[in-house]
């Protein structure tokens, strides 16, 4: 990590640390610098990790019994990625992780961020409010993928990602939307 802690409170934002404890951060948290096309996790792989994403884009996405490929979720700058039911029950990850821009993550194992719940307890609190704020976000996308029209998640798609879409495929788009390319086009006309 870097020498200074700058990356530390980018991480840990609103949270303070002691000289102690930024060392036993940088201890567990390890830089990458991944390319385009880079597959972090593939669909079967034991899920021991999570990333932190300083910049850059990668998706998570999950290939259904019929071949076509199903994009749950995009991960942008300070977002937290990885195949999360895979993580918190130990079974084999259904879900693939792609670097669709050039990024810089960091990582930490389950094993090094129990580790500092036991070091410094105010990271355990930070990671269980990180958690309860993405579960009410996918339930939410939940809602709007039943309820909503295409074009009304399109709309909500590019509030949530600002500034992602015309650096993505439109086929990952519409993938992540539930609807095929040549009905995003449509919906782009018509907007």
């Amino acid at each position: 990590m870097q020498s200074d802690n700058s990356i530390i409170k980018e991480i840990f934002k609103n949270l303070s640390f002691t000289d102690e404890e930024i060392k036993i951060i940088e201890s567990v948290f390890h830089k990458i610098i991944v390319k385009k096309g880079t597959i972090l996790l593939n669909a079967g792989d034991i899920v021991d990790t999570q990333y932190y994403i300083l910049n850059g884009c990668l998706r998570t996405y999950h290939i259904d019994t019929h071949g076509k490929e199903h994009t749950v979720q995009f991960g942008i700058k300070d977002w937290w990625i990885s195949d999360y039911t895979a993580f918190f029950s130990s079974e084999k990850s259904i879900m693939t992780i792609e670097v669709i821009q050039d990024a810089t993550i960091y990582k930490i194992t389950e094993q090094d961020k129990s580790y500092l719940y036991n070091q410094i307890p105010k990271i355990d609190r930070f990671f269980r409010i990180k958690l309860e704020r993405a579960f009410a976000a996918f339930q939410k996308r939940i809602l709007a993928d039943l309820s909503l029209s295409a074009k009304e998640r399109y709309l909500r798609f590019i509030n949530t990602y600002p500034n992602i879409e015309k650096s993505i495929k439109n086929y990952h788009i519409a993938s992540y939307l539930g609807i095929t390319t040549e009905s995003l086009s449509r919906i782009r006309k018509e907007m």
